[in-house]
């Protein structure tokens, strides 16, 4: 039976992106439904127009539902498509932390699927890419703790952060005064931004690294792994690289670490990834595999992926196709009831 599929935030840069990958992976047809604000509405994307979210706005006859418009859009809209018997592939942060809601890594806990209750939270891009990578490690001897300082992409903030970035490096190269950031708390061109994230009043950590500590644990299932975290912002348009040392619970050569990674899914080895190679694809880049002189029983490596890609639309859309394939949307439910 054929999904009909819908797109909320089809205009940004995530939801661009989806397009493209129902369109790669055979889910793109004229069943296709794609929403965005009402400023958006009326515009034409590969042949489909544009509806606007609002009190308007019919939600009957969806089967999935892949939402990139921010948390507030999420858990707005969320509900009422749940409602209208739709299931719900998030991508924002509005429902990670919600025990009742599975979050997902295509490659890592499919199974989690099997627990929805209508909504699925895709995890925040750079734990997904550390998850692939280090989740065939885990399972083979147990990480007791991880060290992860990350160079996230400025498309991770979206089209205004691009703007942005292209704006001040423009100035910069030409010798003009470079505008004022709007964006970001300091010029990103050229720059390195220490913390990526915000802060919430009390906590010296941004949001972006209590993303990645709650959300691995929750994605590997173990409460009691150590997550220590840097999220730094780097003048990189796509692509989110990491510097990850981990401590495991057995001896783990480099050697073995790469036999591991290299039969599991979703993953490419190489000697150093790149972000600019790694661009355009949904494999997550792992390399820099070494041994830790410091400690007995640790591993350093550098890992790196798309963010708009593997870490954000290739994801929902892979998990849309798990659902499709094992029956598991609401729509395939109330079928075979």
């Amino acid at each position: 039976m054929t999904q009909r599929i819908a797109i909320v935030g089809a205009t940004g840069a995530v939801g661009s992106v989806m397009i493209e990958c129902l369109r790669e992976r055979g889910l793109w047809n004229d069943d296709v439904r794609l929403f965005a604000t009402t400023r958006s509405a009326g515009r034409v994307l590969d042949g489909h127009v544009v509806e606007a979210l609002d009190g308007d706005a019919d939600l009957g006859g969806i089967d999935i539902a892949l939402f990139s418009a921010g948390g507030g859009t999420s858990k707005q809209w969320a509900p009422q498509f749940v409602e209208a018997g739709a299931t719900v592939i998030d991508n924002s942060s509005a429902f990670r932390r919600d025990p009742d809601v599975p979050l997902v890594v295509a490659e890592v806990n499919p199974h989690a699927l099997r627990q929805h209750r209508g909504i699925i939270a895709n995890p925040n891009c750079s734990t997904m890419q550390l998850m692939v990578a280090l989740a065939p490690i885990h399972r083979a001897v147990r990480i007791e703790r991880i060290v992860v300082a990350t160079y996230q992409s400025v498309s991770g903030t979206g089209h205004r952060a691009l703007e942005e970035l292209d704006v001040q490096t423009r100035a910069d190269v030409k010798g003009d005064p470079v505008p004022e950031p709007a964006v970001y708390p300091e010029p990103i061109a050229f720059n390195v931004i220490g913390a990526a994230g915000s802060f919430v009043d009390g906590d010296d950590h941004t949001d972006e690294e209590r993303k990645m500590m709650f959300e691995t644990r929750k994605i590997l299932e173990d409460e009691s792994i150590g997550v220590a975290v840097t999220c730094v912002r780097v003048p990189v348009r796509i692509g989110h690289s990491e510097a990850v040392n981990i401590e495991t619970g057995e001896p783990l050569s480099p050697a073995q670490a790469r036999s591991l990674l290299a039969d599991a899914p979703g993953i490419v080895l190489e000697d150093v990834p790149t972000p600019l190679r790694a661009a355009g694809r949904d494999e997550v880049f792992v390399g820099r595999i070494r041994g830790d002189d410091s400690h007995p029983r640790a591993l350093s490596m550098f890992v790196v992926a798309d963010n708009l890609r593997k870490g954000a639309a290739t994801n929902a859309v892979q998990l849309a196709e798990v659902l499709i394939r094992s029956g598991l949307t609401a729509s395939a439910a109330r079928a075979g009831s």
